[in-house]
């Protein structure tokens, strides 16, 4: 493995952990030549061997670095953190091979994420639909808002009664 700092190709490795549930191997290595530290991941690659058919009919390979940009977008100057994205994408990702094993539709990838993304941040959900749903006209894209606004206020209802009761 090459080291990240001096790109030498001499590293050891001085730890093996698994991790997302033995889906991911983390191994913290360290350079021989240059004596620094760092991390890779091992990941298996059978995702890559889906192809998705876009709204057109056409196929192209599964690409997982597409959907952690879209999120990514989405959650622009949003709390949502960068660990927060791979998981998401790992949640995503799990659902959609749960479902799929060789061909999948763009539509339910973009609906998949669009559920997650739901529960992390509702503000970057608001975004990601506006791009992914492509709303005829504001109107759509205003009751969708309300939809959320509405289920935010259920979701906080005893929420709010728990603070005027402390009050």
């Amino acid at each position: 493995m090459q080291c990240p700092f001096c790109k030498t190709a001499n590293s050891r490795v001085t730890d093996t952990r698994e991790t997302d549930g033995g889906a991911t191997i983390r191994r913290r290595r360290e350079c021989i030549h240059c004596n620094k530290r760092f991390t890779t991941y091992e990941k298996s690659e059978t995702i890559v061997k889906l192809m998705v058919v876009k709204k057109d009919g056409s196929r192209v390979p599964y690409e997982r670095a597409k959907i952690l940009r879209g999120l990514e977008k989405a959650c622009y100057k949003r709390p949502v953190s960068e660990a927060q994205l791979e998981s998401l994408v790992d949640r995503i990702e799990e659902k959609l091979l749960a479902r799929y094993d060789r061909e999948l539709p763009s539509r339910y990838i973009g609906e998949v994420a669009a559920e997650f993304l739901k529960e992390v941040d509702e503000i970057a959900y608001v975004r990601f639909a506006s791009v992914y749903r492509e709303f005829r006209d504001v109107g759509e894209f205003i009751r969708e808002v309300h939809g959320v606004i509405n289920r935010q206020g259920k979701d906080s209802t005893g929420q709010q009664q728990l603070f005027e009761e402390n009050k």
